[in-house]
């Protein structure tokens, strides 16, 4: 059993994959089949070039972080210094098991985190796409050993390219391991807690007749987990993960990591934290400035900036995001090799 130290520690993982690299690319078209696989398509690999701020952004307002597990399929950026003693790089083959390799599907690559060597109990995880972008604190994430997260009951949306085939695998392993009406009554007041927000609330009273889990609220923000809560669920539904990570690419009969999140939620273990705490923007040009202003003024703890097809001028847009980076974090972190950019 650790140090209370020890279980006190919180750690950032991130997983990144360099879209433009030709070996990378090379090995993904040689195991490549289109049909209903989502991560064929190139607004899930093209690069916002934008990773710098990420560890700006952790250096300025999260310098209370253990160690940073930077995740890749085996290429760094250019301007990465390695020798970083908060950071940790992990290839894929350091952690996924070899019958899984070589995978360029995003819930492999997830559900397997727990399994990476020296990761601290408390994590959070993060998409290239999310940063911090102002002063966060430890009891942001976790509390009481407990992660922090946005309580709601959903629906689940099936749409063109939409994730609802994964959200409806992992509600089935949620409503196979959990009966709500119990999980209602021992959690009541974390379900209706008033700083879940005014909408949390309606949506949850809403749907709380049906006797089972009809979905669970997902904010598209960096996700707090316990590392016992990917063992528990491997431990639990070994098969139903065993066949998501044998696929190379994403699946319609996936799971993914948010079977792990509303695992956490199913089981009580968290603490209701207010959405006011961050905020996700899909860049599309009806939107693009209030996106733009979030960022260049710091206006959200995190943020998560992700690309869609309505982005209809990927390289003029690009450019002025990292402009509104620029502004806001202009000064290099300690994670920066004095190069070029």
């Amino acid at each position: 059993m650790g140090s209370k130290e020890d279980n006190n520690k919180i750690d950032f993982v991130i997983i990144w994959v360099d879209g433009n690299d030709p070996k990378w690319q090379a090995e993904k078209n040689l195991y490549d089949q289109s049909n209903d696989k989502g991560d064929s398509t190139e607004v899930r690999y093209r690069s916002w070039d934008n990773l710098q701020y990420w560890f700006r952004g952790v250096e300025k307002f999260a310098p209370w972080v253990n160690k940073i597990h930077f995740v890749t399929w085996g290429h760094l950026p250019e301007w990465l210094d390695v020798t970083n003693p908060k950071l940790n790089i992990v290839n894929h083959k350091d952690y996924i098991p070899e019958e899984y390799l070589p995978t360029f599907n995003a819930n492999t690559i997830e559900l397997n985190l727990h399994r990476i060597e020296g990761l601290a109990e408390q994590f959070v995880y993060f998409n290239d796409d999310m940063f911090i972008t102002n002063h966060v604190k430890p009891t942001d994430f976790f509390k009481d050993g407990k992660p922090r997260d946005i309580f709601a009951l959903n629906c689940i949306y099936f749409g063109e390219k939409s994730a609802g085939f994964f959200n409806g695998n992992d509600l089935e392993v949620i409503n196979k391991n959990f009966d709500k009406k119990q999980v209602m009554k021992r959690d009541f007041f974390k379900w209706f807690n008033p700083v879940n927000g005014a909408k949390s609330l309606v949506r949850t009273a809403v749907l709380s007749i049906w006797p089972w889990f009809p979905g669970f609220y997902y904010n598209h923000l960096p996700s707090p987990f316990l590392k016992s809560t990917f063992e528990t669920v491997w431990k639990t539904e070994p098969k139903m993960m065993h066949e998501t990570c044998m696929d190379k690419f994403r699946t319609k009969s996936n799971v993914n990591q948010w079977v792990i999140k509303f695992w956490q939620l199913a089981s009580g273990n968290f603490i209701p934290r207010s959405p006011k705490y961050g905020k996700c923007f899909h860049i599309k040009d009806k939107t693009f400035m209030s996106t733009l202003h979030a960022i260049e003024h710091g206006s959200y703890k995190v943020i998560c900036v992700n690309d869609t097809i309505e982005t209809s001028n990927f390289e003029k847009q690009k450019q002025q995001v990292l402009d509104a980076y620029q502004k806001w974090l202009p000064e290099m972190s300690s994670f920066e090799t004095d190069i070029e950019k």
